[in-house]
C-alpha cells in the first residue's frame, strides 16, 4: 500500500469516528483509538492472513511481546525495509530476534550442598 492510499483510508476513518462521537469527545480515547487503527491499518497492510493470525495468538498469550513485534514491523514498514507482504516464516525470524533481545541478561546458579553419606554410619 502506497504512503497516499494510507493517508486517505486513515482520513477517512478519521471522519468516521467523529460522526459516531457526535464530533466531540474525550480527546484522549479518540487519540488511542486513531492510534490504534493506524497501527492496524499498516499491519494488514505488510502482513499476510497466516503471519496476521500467528501474531494476534501471540498477542493473547504475551501482550508484551505482541507489542514489541508489532512495533518493530511499523518501524520497518515505514523505514521502507519490508518488501511486499511478510509471511509466517519471516516472522518466525522477527519473533526470534525479538525473544533474543528480551533474554534475561543474568543466570542463576545454584550450588548445591554436598552431603556425605556414608555407610559406615549405619551400622551402630
Amino acid at each position: 500500500m502506497a504512503d497516499p492510499e494510507l493517508e486517505a483510508i486513515r482520513a477517512r476513518r478519521m471522519a468516521e469516528m467523529q460522526q459516531q462521537m457526535g464530533g466531540g469527545g474525550d480527546q484522549k480515547a479518540e487519540q488511542q483509538a486513531r492510534q490504534e487503527e493506524m497501527k492496524n491499518t499498516i499491519l494488514a497492510g505488510i502482513l499476510d492472513q497466516a503471519s496476521r493470525s500467528r501474531l494476534n495468538n501471540l498477542k493473547l498469550v504475551k501482550p508484551e511481546k505482541a507489542a514489541m513485534v508489532e512495533n518493530m514491523l511499523i518501524q520497518m514498514a515505514q523505514t521502507g525495509q519490508v518488501q511486499g507482504k511478510i509471511g509466517e516464516d519471516q516472522l518466525k525470524n522477527i519473533l526470534e530476534r525479538v525473544s533474543e533481545q528480551a533474554k534475561p541478561v543474568g543466570k542463576v546458579k545454584f550450588q548445591r550442598r554436598k552431603v556425605f553419606d556414608d555407610d559406615s554410619d549405619d551400622d551402630y
